[in-house]
């Protein structure tokens, strides 16, 4: 969506710029500098003055945004402000969402030595994330002080400010460590569900009950990030949105970072461990006596839940402060004009109303898939699991490129004076959302079970020993970051 703002500002009607920074117009009526001692002395005053404010620091905590209300959307019937009202109201439905599939597989039946099991691997996660909360604690301690020093003492912001820098940094740790918490609650209860339910022989069972977990945790992840960044926009005052997001931002990133990275250590030390003690004690690695095993679970808990939840909150946050700050930035009179905070408007409105449009487009397109897949595989005895899923990513991407380009229409038809950015910007979104499913068919080209690549990569295994093994993955391993490339960069030199 970046790329989509920078084609935008390039595409705006904007006043004739001169190499010196001088509009056309005043050159035209400026007269001659060599013949006006009193020109030249004005000029070089000007200068002095740009020099200056080309000097002044400015950074996200001094953006102040428009007047939300400042345009009207959908053939001029609703208000910015009442649009984003509504995308509240979906924020709230993607919660209740999450909540109730939480409840549903909170109730699915399960035998009692899994549910032990299964709560005995959730009370180490807790264990480990209580210990990561203490460290993220004293991690943001250190950055608190940076905080206040920079904007504080270097930048000479108002205390009022620096405080709410501060006290949005808290909010963004805290959203990231209550996703990664929630999804580490939502995968144990869903682990010993799906092996339970294995026992009756049907393979739907075993891919829905996981896929309505990943649901779960999504749909949270993503109302939490919308709904805290929607609350900034409409009920806090303008001019301390900046220092809002700049605080949120700077927390979520510091959570998911470390609860990323450690997690990511800590489930490769678990796996390590639990294989020396299979080694040392001669036995298997699943075994109930090898103490390691619970730590194992741990780690692919830490690294396969909480890391990737928490990154998850983190990436969708941070990329929505970017580009909110890029239209705030690029977005001028000189590039569009007298009008150019409706045209902010417009923009920041249709930013916050597409990702509202992606929450009921991967809803909508989930329980689709579930209807066509319950009614194939409800009773069979075997199952493609491949297939439910592929379809479920195609079906996302075609319903949301249909609803991008429909609803870009209905709230910015017109853009700056062109009638022409509406599709064009939704061209550009529709690549990436196109990516997002041509990237996954690649993989399965090197990944898939009936791979050819994999199966190669398997007699090799068997015929040649360790050194052909590397040898053919080595080769698999360049071919897919070859297709995976030019894939991605065919898709940007169509959006561009």
């Amino acid at each position: 969506m970046a790329v989509a703002f920078i084609l935008l500002i390039s595409l705006i009607p904007r006043t004739s710029i001169g190499q010196d920074g001088t509009s056309g117009a005043a050159k035209a009526v400026a007269p001659d500098a060599k013949t006006s001692g009193e020109h030249g002395a004005a000029k070089s005053a000007v200068s002095s003055d740009h020099a200056k404010s080309a000097t002044k620091h400015v950074s996200e905590a001094d953006l102040v945004l428009p007047d939300l209300d400042n345009s009207t959307f959908i053939f001029g019937l609703i208000k910015g402000k009442m649009l984003l009202y509504g995308g509240l109201i979906v924020c709230f439905g993607g919660l209740y969402f999450g909540l109730m599939i939480y409840q549903e597989l909170k109730a699915m039946p399960v035998h009692p030595s899994m549910r032990e099991v299964s709560e005995l691997i959730y009370e180490t996660c807790k264990t480990y994330l209580i210990s990561q909360g203490k460290f993220i604690a004293m991690l943001w301690a250190f950055i608190a002080v940076v905080i206040v020093m920079y904007f504080g003492w270097l930048l000479q912001k108002s205390t009022e400010q620096v405080s709410i820098i501060v006290l949005f940094s808290v909010i963004g740790i805290l959203g990231s460590y209550g996703v990664a918490w929630f999804g580490i609650r939502v995968n144990t209860f869903a682990n010993s569900r799906t092996a339970f339910a294995s026992l009756k022989g049907l393979p739907y069972l075993v891919y829905a009950i996981p896929l309505k977990a990943g649901m779960s945790i999504g749909m949270m992840l993503i109302s939490v990030e919308l709904l805290l960044m929607l609350c900034i926009l409409l009920f806090l005052p303008c001019e301390y949105a900046g220092s809002c997001f700049i605080g949120f931002a700077v927390g979520e990133s510091l959570g998911a970072a470390a609860l990323r990275i450690a997690g990511g250590i800590f489930t490769k030390i678990a796996d390590i461990g639990s294989d020396l003690m299979k080694i040392v004690f001669d036995i298997k690695e699943d075994d109930a006596r090898n103490p390691g095993v619970v730590a194992d679970c741990t780690g692919d808990n830490a690294g396969d839940s909480v890391g990737p939840s928490a990154d998850g909150f983190e990436t969708y946050g941070v990329t929505g402060v970017a580009l909110i700050t890029f239209i705030l930035l690029a977005v001028n009179e000189k590039t569009a004009g007298k009008s150019f905070e409706m045209v902010q408007v417009q923009l920041l409105v249709w930013l916050f109303v597409m990702r509202v449009m992606m929450i009921i487009a991967s809803a909508g397109s989930y329980f689709l898939n579930e209807k066509l897949t319950f009614a194939k595989y409800a009773n069979a005895p075997k199952m493609d699991f491949e297939m439910p899923l592929t379809r479920l990513v195609w079906i996302t991407s075609i319903i949301s490129i249909a609803l991008t380009y429909l609803v870009s229409w209905l709230v910015i038809p017109v853009l700056g004076g062109n009638s022409e950015l509406w599709w064009q910007l939704s061209t550009i979104i529709s690549c990436g959302t196109l990516a997002g499913a041509v990237i996954p068919e690649l993989v399965k080209v090197f990944t898939s079970t009936s791979s050819a690549h994999v199966r190669e990569v398997v007699d090799s295994s068997r015929e040649g020993g360790a050194s052909l093994n590397i040898l053919s993955g080595l080769v698999a391993g360049n071919f897919s970051c070859l297709w995976l490339g030019l894939s991605i960069t065919g898709l940007m030199a169509v959006a561009y």
